[in-house]
């Protein structure tokens, strides 16, 4: 098994070669065995799909800090892959709490780490702008040449579709260390390649699904973006294969219910993890 100084060379590579990767975001084991066996050559957890695998709503700190890190390594270990972690804004109150943080995902394996400027506070969603630098610095201190750092502003994602602040932001974070920029539900392709301009040469991150216009990979590449997530899709598309299964299962249909992979090829699947 690759170390964890492997996996974040090999993970900072994929940032640095021409052309995009698509980083599907993984809820549980069998999610990352099935998306390694596709060829993805990196991971990510998502503090939402995980979070709804334990019955909760995606929300600030509804999974704790230990349940995401234990839920990282097991990712890791099994997929032996670089992955990169949703830890939503650095569990932590103070800049300190954030280094503390970067430094346990780096303990635990991760080649990678987003830091994101949401506050909690329904009246003050998204964190003070010097705040939200100060919290990106203090990973980016811990993070530099150890683990790729992900410095993301919720602007667009918490309805706040001021695009000039979000640029400020993630060109502010891109000063003090960050390493990938990242603005989730971009609201069209105009804004997408506004941030790709204004923080160029640094990468950016795109997440598929938060926006009408849902083209291939290839495009995207075209106009600049660097890295392209999940976040919550695969999940949902999980969920709604589900859905349909239990509801024609309803019907007495079992075997419109019963048509998936079989256990043998489950089976393979899982022992793949332990084959070295």
């Amino acid at each position: 098994m690759a170390t964890q100084a492997d996996h974040y060379d090999t993970f900072l590579a994929l940032h640095q070669r021409p052309g995009a990767f698509v980083m599907p975001n993984v809820w549980d084991g069998l999610s990352a065995l099935i998306s390694k066996r596709a060829g993805f050559e990196a991971l990510a957890t998502s503090s939402a799909a995980f979070a709804a695998t334990l019955g909760r709503r995606d929300g600030r700190h509804s999974v704790s800090a230990t349940e995401h890190l234990a839920h990282a390594k097991l990712i890791v270990e099994l997929s032996d892959l670089p992955v990169n972690g949703d830890f939503e804004d650095g569990y932590g109150e103070t800049p300190d709490d954030v280094a503390a943080t970067i430094e346990s995902c780096i303990g635990v394996g991760l080649a990678g780490v987003g830091v994101e400027d949401s506050s909690g506070d329904p009246d003050n969603p998204i964190r003070d702008f010097d705040d939200a630098v100060a919290r990106v610095k203090a990973a980016a201190d811990v993070a530099r040449g150890r683990i790729v750092l992900t410095g993301r502003t919720d602007n667009f994602f918490q309805g706040r579709m001021d695009l000039d602040d979000a640029i400020r932001r993630l060109t502010a974070f891109a000063e003090v260390g960050a390493d990938v920029l990242y603005a989730p539900f971009p609201p069209d392709m105009a804004a997408v390649e506004a941030i790709v301009r204004a923080v160029a040469p640094k990468p950016v991150n795109l997440v598929v699904g938060t926006m009408s216009e849902r083209p291939p990979a290839s495009t995207w590449a075209a106009v600049g973006v660097k890295r392209i997530s999940t976040g919550m899709a695969l999940y949902a598309h999980l969920a709604a294969t589900l859905q349909k299964a239990v509801t024609v299962l309803s019907e007495g249909d079992i075997a419109g219910a019963t048509n998936g992979i079989t256990f043998a090829e489950l089976n393979d699947l899982l022992d793949s993890a332990h084959r070295g």
